[in-house]
């Protein structure tokens, strides 16, 4: 694989988060039963991000949790190296709240599906909306995001790469990739 280009550097990734932030809160009317889930591995950073512009916006930041969808893969039986899971870990009730699901890049919709899979397994959410960095289009399922960074369409042949500080150890951006 090769960078083809990049799409997003740090500073476009901030604003990017601050506006989805103000977002949430603007359809939201406030945090009250908000929780933010992020999905592992690189929506768990950026969902501790947005609680954070949240908070700045609020004074006060939601709840983060993050989610593991390993177990609710559609795909486990083609892999030949079968995953290791990290866990999930959501210490606010799920049950009546308002749920926003964070990720990173929506691609077919099919992680998206195995988090709401994950979801409903530990209670029932009063509503489950999604924010991404990057929506790349491409869907298979029937699911779109609520809150999206970035449109960017791409071809089958061309893969999006989002490198964040806090799990890639590099400078934030997201590139474009090609085969």
């Amino acid at each position: 694989m090769q960078v083809k280009r990049k799409i997003m550097d740090a500073q476009a990734i901030r604003r990017a988060l601050m506006r989805i932030a103000h977002e949430v809160v603007e359809y939201n009317k406030g945090t009250s039963d908000l929780v933010l889930v992020g999905i592992r591995t690189r929506g768990v950073p950026l969902a501790q991000r947005i609680a954070g512009n949240i908070g700045l916006i609020e004074g006060k930041e939601p709840p983060i949790g993050f989610i593991d969808i390993t177990p609710y893969r559609d795909d486990l039986d083609l892999l030949i190296h079968q995953p290791q899971t990290d866990g999930t870990k959501i210490e606010a009730a799920i049950t009546d709240s308002k749920i926003v699901l964070v990720d990173d890049v929506l691609f077919t919709g099919r992680t998206i599906r195995a988090a709401m899979d994950a979801l409903m397994d530990l209670g029932r959410p009063k509503s489950i909306q999604l924010a991404v960095l990057v929506d790349r289009g491409h869907r298979e399922l029937p699911i779109r995001a609520d809150y999206v960074g970035k449109n960017v369409p791409t071809s089958r042949k061309e893969s999006i790469a989002v490198k964040l500080e806090e799990v890639d150890g590099e400078a934030d951006q997201v590139l474009i990739m090609e085969a």
